[in-house]
């Protein structure tokens, strides 16, 4: 009941402060003016504020860096509010709402939604936000057709003009290194780990391969948030005798991510219905191929050539993961012709997730969003 409390408030000091009031609140978060654009025509992007506070960019703020990049951006003065469902300022609805008011244009991008499986029986409170916002937009960018279908099956169709894209990776960030030596396998596990069976059947894994004699290595890197999460997967190291054969690493910045993919050859990600998964592009960009599960976004992000996918049931009840028997079997199915895979992976990247057609079928969108009404 904790978790609510915080939801429950601020609806609560939102209906207090009234419709009015909630606009300026939003607005002094995020350093929004009143005063009006020098060119209405001209695409210049706000983000809430998510890019100004401090904070760790990962996750779904990532890809607002590489607008950053490419568009002219100011907080405080902006024809175009770009928001991503997955990495949201406080009070989102506000804020679109004094946007919009000022003649400002909305562009929503919508990642995953909540389901019973992940959310339990919260998932209406993650969607009736997701289902608001989307409804206001001038238009919806779905960062994959999974990302549209479940949209579509947990917040109700939608008429809004909408494109569906990938999410980008800076290719010449993300890039292979110096090829590594073939032993140990370095396996990783990278990004913000939200529920235990990801983690423990990975560390599943690494224990099957050293025992059918692969000397093998997993590195898992990123927060762990699941309560007690830190002591669960302690336990399990010591409980599968891999205290020497396991690294942790905590969160990183997208400045350090790129050195952490290179110094390994495959990239362990059996998270369940993945909607669109960053670090997945970055690790193919940087030439891992992948073992994941065949579900979410994966199958639209990857090719046999540079990943083996593991069947799952179809359910949105829970999480169904890969054991760790069958995830190092296809790690043993990779390993065996790991530099032709490399070379695939990074390939599927360029042709996927090459920030430059991102950023420039972003610009179509804006200019249609700006257009003066016919």
């Amino acid at each position: 009941m904790t978790g609510l409390v915080p939801w429950r408030v601020r609806e609560a000091v939102a209906g207090w402060l009234g419709a009015g009031g909630r606009r300026k609140l939003a607005a002094a978060r995020a350093g929004i003016s009143l005063a009006p654009v020098d060119d209405p025509s001209r695409p210049v992007l706000g983000f809430g504020g998510l890019l100004d506070d401090g904070r760790l960019i990962h996750g779904g703020a990532v890809k607002l860096l590489t607008l950053r990049r490419a568009f002219p951006a100011d907080e405080s003065r902006f024809t175009i509010l770009y928001l991503v469902s997955s990495a949201l300022p406080p009070d989102p609805a506000a804020l679109v709402e004094l946007a919009r008011s000022r003649g400002i244009r909305f562009v929503w991008n919508q990642n995953g939604v909540g389901y019973p499986g992940w959310a339990g029986r919260e998932h209406e409170r993650h969607n009736a936000p997701m289902r608001r916002l989307r409804a206001m937009a001038d238009f919806v960018v779905y960062q994959s057709a999974f990302c549209k279908d479940c949209a579509d099956r947990f917040l109700g169709p939608a008429e809004t003009p909408a494109r569906l894209l990938l999410n980008p990776v800076d290719l010449a960030a993300f890039s292979p290194g110096p090829p590594l030596p073939p032993e140990p396998l370095r396996l990783l596990a990278m990004g913000t780990q939200n529920y235990p069976d990801r983690v423990l059947r990975a560390i599943d894994a690494l224990a099957e391969l050293r025992a059918g004699g692969t000397d093998a290595r997993l590195t898992i890197a990123g927060r762990l948030i699941w309560p007690g999460a830190a002591a669960e997967v302690s336990r399990h190291i010591a409980r599968r005798s891999l205290g020497a054969h396991v690294e942790l690493l905590p969160a990183f910045t997208q400045a350090e991510a790129p050195a952490i993919y290179r110094s390994h050859h495959i990239l362990l990600h059996p998270k369940y219905k993945d909607p669109c998964p960053t670090v997945v592009a970055e690790a193919l960009a940087c030439g891992l191929p992948v073992v994941g599960s065949n579900s979410g976004g994966l199958p639209e992000m990857t090719d046999p050539a540079c990943a083996r996918l593991i069947d799952l049931p179809d359910t949105w009840d829970h999480l169904p993961t890969p054991s760790g028997p069958v995830m190092a079997a296809a790690v043993g199915d990779l390993a065996a012709n790991l530099p032709q895979a490399a070379r695939a992976a990074r390939a599927a990247a360029m042709a996927k997730f090459d920030s430059s057609a991102w950023t420039a079928s972003h610009r179509e969108i804006f200019q249609s969003v700006l257009a003066p009404a016919a």
